[in-house]
């Protein structure tokens, strides 16, 4: 058996009849294993870097796919992630991957049939505050601190309105939902990507902050700036050449006032993931992530004081948080 991180489905490396090792998968939910079955046709047939689908069982909850290995881009970037201090080859392998994102945000929505995305087909409102009630239930109210629900609720109001109303949040894009290094798989030196089985249409930055703000990343702000910067100009020559997607996209001065919005969503998110993990299923390893997580949100706060301004009580939280640790 393969180690899993959250999720229930059941991973084996086994022989098939030719000799070649594949990835044996089990999942728990008909409609979750049809949404990744779909997804991996469709993105493959575009010559995207998810792994080939090699066989479906008749009732829908067992299938195969290409073995990619054992490298997680994770530990291919463990020194830096320990360090801080990323080298040239690590981040070469980051500009790689995140260069690839755009691709597969922007090509791989091109005829995607979005009623197959699971649990829903797009990042809307009720989607979002799915989101923000997963921190406040999971997490905030595991933490045993002190709150105003009701001044919680006016920033998660504002949060939502300011999300809807981003550029590329109208955007036909893909949205993969939980990228981050360790559902990128590396071989032969090349980022491939697994576990999008959660996509859905939604903006590009819930991602780009998925990935760059990943608690234990450790990614300094400054390679984050840079990362970005890759990302962008990757993201702007695939638009040029695309058809679905509104070049209001790759306004960059939009893109980045909006980004540090979906940071604090997607951080407040991963720190539900981390309350019902690590204290409803008794999983320690989300737990040891809070921390990083709790100081991600406690630096972007004071990176970008605007946020400061917008949802000063989900400011007031996180400083409380802190004393969580």
């Amino acid at each position: 058996m393969i180690l899993q991180q959250g999720s229930n489905r059941v991973y084996t490396r086994e022989t098939d009849t030719t000799g070649r090792t594949v990835i044996r998968v089990v999942g728990t939910n008909r409609d979750e294993n049809r949404a990744f079955v779909y997804l991996a046709r469709h993105f493959h047939a575009k010559g995207l870097p998810v792994p080939e689908l090699l066989w479906v069982s008749e009732d829908e909850m067992t299938y195969t796919q290409e073995d990619l290995g054992n490298t997680l881009l994770f530990d291919a970037i463990s020194h830096g992630r320990e360090t801080g201090s990323f080298s040239q080859e690590e981040i070469s392998l980051l500009e790689k991957t995140i260069r690839a994102l755009a691709h597969v945000q922007v090509e791989g929505a091109e005829g995607l049939d979005w009623t197959y995305c699971f649990p829903v087909p797009a990042m809307d409102e009720r989607a979002i505050r799915w989101d923000l009630n997963y921190f406040k239930y999971c997490f905030l109210k595991g933490s045993k601190i002190e709150f105003s629900e009701p001044r919680l609720e006016d920033d998660f109001d504002s949060l939502v309105k300011n999300i809807l109303s981003s550029a590329s949040a109208q955007q036909a894009t893909f949205l993969y939902r939980d990228f981050q290094s360790r559902n990128v798989m590396i071989r032969d030196g090349q980022p491939f990507f697994i576990d999008f089985q959660g996509g859905r249409r939604g903006p590009t930055q819930y991602d780009v902050a998925s990935f760059l703000w990943q608690a234990k990343a450790n990614i300094p702000q400054m390679l984050r700036e840079e990362l970005i910067d890759v990302y962008l100009d990757e993201l702007e020559l695939i638009v040029n050449k695309s058809y679905i997607v509104n070049r209001q996209i790759v306004n960059k001065t939009a893109w980045r006032a909006a980004l540090p919005h979906f940071v604090l969503l997607r951080t407040l998110q991963v720190l539900g993931a981390y309350g019902y993990r690590g204290w409803f299923e008794r999983k320690q390893h989300f737990l040891d992530s809070v921390p990083n997580a709790l100081k991600n949100l406690a630096a972007l706060f004071a990176g970008y004081p605007d946020l400061q301004k917008r949802y000063p009580y989900i400011c007031h939280v996180s400083n409380d948080l802190l004393l969580f640790l």
